[in-house]
């Protein structure tokens, strides 16, 4: 790497002013000719009155705003927390760093665009002015009459927790949930957007999910360092070789995720002849161009052939690029996707997909629709615990194979339990639902914990010391100390989202409203993986969690659990009220028996929360006893050597007491 062209420099202010004006006119000026040009040809589409060009224009410059904004303040957030290589104490202490203030800015301005955005697009998605929002009622009518008002008020609601976190934190830790709540305000708008319709939904939302929060930290990240160029500052050289590797890994998922997009909204007769396959072509051509100036300018820089001023120059083509890039995203979500007007069926517009069999056990077994969601959210934890894996050995230390073959089947129970039959169909069937739910509750989450996943980390990465850099070791130990992780691992906490998320989910409305999404059915899983998890970690895991319990502490636990899950199965069994019985008419499946699938549910979650419990009392056991050999084998081998001298302190004891009594007795006698 060659340093000087990341050593402090004089601002270029010619560049500076000449980006900051290229930038802004071209964020006003593709939203506003866009819309112009189109018109009301979108609302004609979706037969939705027009609400004219004021409405409709303040609304797509106020996305632009917004998005830009949501990425900036990511890309603060990503390169503060883990692209900033800055050595010694200092390394700590976070709230004079360019990038919090520039978090801070983003996130305040994230915030105030995203409230104005929820009468405005309340007006916009419903064809009415913004005149029609002074009428008395008007306003909350319109924002109740499309989901995107009330999307803007979660972003709000997020943006503004990340503002008050940047401005209020100044340590590590405190960007965490900053940076958490950022990624889903990111996402908030766009699960309730065009992802949500149409068929094959479930992968187009998949491919959001992942590939949107992706995008927003690396061009948020890499628009961050251009204005550290841009402004003079300096870049370490660990800062870029970090953000290079982070782009290797983070470009891929959001090329497969445009790819994955396109697949799901080119549809329907003619789609290629369609605006929204130009817009998406234009978009995979800017994702290309960036890898070749990527590229070029990393190649460049290695050989010491850039200069600051050149690196500079680049940085700014390259955001002007991915400004492009978000630009065409907000115009496309102004214009219909051709996947809009493919007719559905009813299992279409819940799940994405149609669902002909009943779920026999050969339909079950063979069915597959891969979840692309937990997919790859499996695939990479195994291949990142693999890779610590290799680390570990490369370094002479032995790791039981058990532990590997735990940690790869669990996340095999994952997949299987959400792209198999299984996955298919617990949309449609309660009694497959919940198998579904045991799976991802009781079973991958036992199988998880035992693979010791953050001791295996803790080994396979390498400590700073007190002058370096802070990396993946002081991260992961930072976030051990931190005292939000202890309150987490709150025994009684863990206790009351284990069971309570049953009689909350079930016995409220939520589970129906939840099953009409795909977002919905898909965060309804990853909370019962991680609640899971932080169960039986706190019981059973190799870690050491924050708050440990003794082995009887634990039996007390699990013990304490077993009756409240055989009581919900019970109730599931015997009630006569229909769990989510609007939602499974509507669905209207030839084959539903309602009633038998509810009573095969509750006997699942009967059997299913009870035999991992006891398969974890015969572990605790176990592991109880072993301990207590091992505690007993120590002590024999200290006392064999002549180290433990605990019997001769006893005896010498004894002696001296035996001694003062006869001293005393002495004393009495004279």
């Amino acid at each position: 790497m060659n340093h000087p062209s990341l050593n402090p420099a004089r601002p270029h202010r010619g560049v500076l002013a000449g980006f900051v004006a290229a930038v802004s006119v071209q964020a006003l000026g593709v939203p506003a000719l866009a819309v112009v040009l189109m018109g009301s040809s979108g609302y004609d589409a979706l037969a939705r009155s027009y609400p004219g060009i004021f409405t409709s224009l303040l609304s797509a410059i106020l996305r632009v705003v917004t998005e830009g904004a949501s990425w900036l303040t990511v890309g603060a957030l990503v390169c503060a927390l883990f692209l900033r290589a800055v050595p010694g104490q200092s390394r700590r202490l976070l709230d004079h760093d360019f990038e919090v203030r520039v978090g801070r800015a983003s996130a305040l301005v994230w915030a105030g665009s995203a409230l104005l955005l929820i009468p405005v697009d309340a007006a916009d998605a419903n064809g009415q002015t913004i005149e029609t929002l002074l009428l008395p009622g008007a306003l909350p009518y319109l924002v109740q009459g499309s989901y995107l008002p009330g999307a803007w008020i979660v972003a709000f609601i997020l943006a503004s927790a990340s503002y008050f976190l940047l401005a209020l934190g100044s340590r590590w830790t405190t960007l965490l949930p900053a940076l958490l709540a950022s990624m889903l305000a990111v996402l908030a708008p766009v699960v309730v957007g065009q992802v949500l319709v149409g068929p094959a939904h479930d992968f187009g939302s998949d491919a959001a999910i992942i590939g949107v929060p992706v995008s927003a930290a690396l061009f948020g990240a890499s628009t961050v360092l251009t204005l550290r160029l841009c402004t003079g500052r300096a870049i370490r050289p660990s800062t870029l070789d970090r953000f290079v590797r982070m782009a290797w890994f983070a470009w891929p998922l959001v090329l497969g995720s445009e790819i994955v997009l396109a697949a799901f909204k080119l549809v329907g007769p003619d789609p290629w002849q369609t605006a929204t396959a130009t817009l998406i072509l234009t978009r995979l051509g800017l994702l290309v161009g960036l890898a070749c100036l990527f590229v070029f300018t990393v190649i460049g820089e290695r050989r010491g052939r850039i200069s600051r001023h050149q690196l500079t120059l680049l940085s700014c083509v390259g955001t002007t690029l991915s400004l492009t890039y978000l630009l065409v995203g907000v115009v496309m979500t102004r214009i219909p996707p051709p996947q809009y007007f493919v007719p559905t069926t009813i299992a279409e517009v819940f799940f994405g997909f149609t669902i002909d069999e009943a779920p026999t056990l050969s339909v079950l077994a063979t069915s597959w629709r891969p979840n692309i969601l937990f997919a790859v959210i499996a695939v990479s934890a195994v291949i990142l615990y693999l890779a610590a894996l290799k680390r570990v050995r490369s370094r002479g230390h032995a790791w039981p194979l058990g532990r590997t073959v735990s940690w790869v089947l669990g996340w095999v129970v994952v997949v299987v339990a959400t792209s198999s039959g299984l996955g298919k169909y617990s949309g449609i069937d309660f009694g497959v639902h919940m198998t579904v739910h045991m799976a991802l509750n009781m079973l991958a989450p036992l199988l998880l914990v035992m693979g010791g996943v953050v001791t295996l980390f803790l080994r396979a990465t390498t400590p700073a010391g007190t002058h370096g850099a802070a990396g993946p070791h002081e991260w992961l130990a930072a976030v051990l100390k931190w005292r939000v992780l202890r309150v987490l691992y709150n025994p009684l906490l863990i206790f009351v989202l284990f069971i309570g998320s049953y009689y909350g989910l079930y016995f409220t409305g939520l589970f129906e409203e939840t099953m009409r999404f795909h977002w919905g059915h898909q965060a309804m899983n990853l909370h019962f993986l991680i609640v899971g998890y932080l169960y039986y970690s706190l019981i059973i895991g190799v870690d050491r969690p924050p708050r440990p319990l003794p082995h009887l502490g634990r039996l007390g636990f699990v013990l304490a659990a077993m009756p409240f899950h055989a009581f919900f199965g019970v109730i599931l069994m015997t009630s006569t009220t229909l769990i989510a019985e609007d939602f499974y008419r509507q669905v209207g499946a030839p084959w539903a028996d309602l009633s038998a699938s509810q009573y095969v549910g509750g006997g699942v979650a009967w059997a299913g929360g009870e035999l991992p419990l006891l398969i974890v009392i015969i572990a605790l056991g176990i592991q109880w006893a072993r301990q207590d050999q091992r505690e007993a084998v120590r002590k024999d081998r200290h006392f064999d050597s002549g180290l433990d001298d605990d019997f001769e302190e006893y005896n010498a004891m004894l002696r001296r007491l035996a001694n003062r009594r006869a001293s005393a007795d002495s004393r009495e006698d004279t």
